[in-house]
């Protein structure tokens, strides 16, 4: 497991959050030329209601979870990184901030009306696993919603591989735990497509699975409900 590959031990990708957490809401923001709220609050948009009761697991420092509390859910946030987490709780005292792991959600069975995650699952050291847990603490019928950076097919690929996969590994090297951005583009060169990343749901206990992109391809966001 390393950084080139995109596959590190959980305990490596813990800490390698850690280290990034002062400059992770810049570097996505740049990342995405500031699109990355936006997507947020359509995920969040997509699947919470006024009152749901919303877990958005690998919260990182919160952007989503705070989408999906203006969106009206009562929402847990919950992250394996306590330096992200000190970060989430800046942005908002209503949510609750919980230290857990997503392979092992510290919650009961149909405990949500809806689960998001935002740019979390790619680093899942057991993908199934995670949505399998998803789907536990989700009631029948609770909405779940995955964001997620994908590698575009047609005329922007050239522009993607130029930015993502070198000047963004090249901008990382300039700042604190700069090797999580030669991780992110293997990270993400190796998870599953839009169509397979649909096929895992399903298995998983999901219905009615469906995706849409952004940004010409670049970000899928998935949609399914708990069957």
């Amino acid at each position: 497991m390393s950084v080139e590959t995109g596959r590190l031990a959980p305990d490596a990708v813990r800490t390698m959050f850690d280290r990034i957490s002062p400059v992770y809401d810049a570097m996505n923001r740049t990342m995405t030329m500031g699109l990355d709220q936006r997507w947020r609050r359509i995920t969040a948009g997509a699947v919470v209601r006024p009152g749901d009761r919303v877990l958005d697991a690998c919260c990182g420092t919160g952007d989503l979870a705070v989408a999906a509390q203006r969106a009206g859910g009562h929402v847990t946030g919950l992250d394996f990184s306590e330096r992200m987490l000190e970060r989430a709780r800046r942005k908002s005292a209503e949510i609750e901030w919980v230290r857990g792991d997503a392979l092992a959600l510290p919650f009961e069975d149909g405990a949500f009306d809806a689960a998001t995650v935002g740019f979390g699952v790619r680093n899942l050291d057991d993908l199934e696993r995670g949505l399998a847990e998803l789907r536990r603490v989700l009631r029948l019928g609770g909405r779940l919603a995955i964001l997620e950076i994908t590698r575009p097919r047609g005329l922007l690929a050239p522009f993607y591989r130029l930015w993502f996969d070198g000047l963004v590994p090249l901008l990382g090297k300039l700042l604190p735990g700069g090797s999580a951005y030669t991780y992110l583009p293997a990270s993400v060169g190796r998870f599953p497509g839009p169509e397979e990343l649909a096929a895992l749901l399903r298995p998983a206990g999901f219905e009615d699975v469906r995706w849409r992109t952004f940004a010409g391809g670049i970000v899928a966001l998935h949609i399914g409900v708990a069957a």
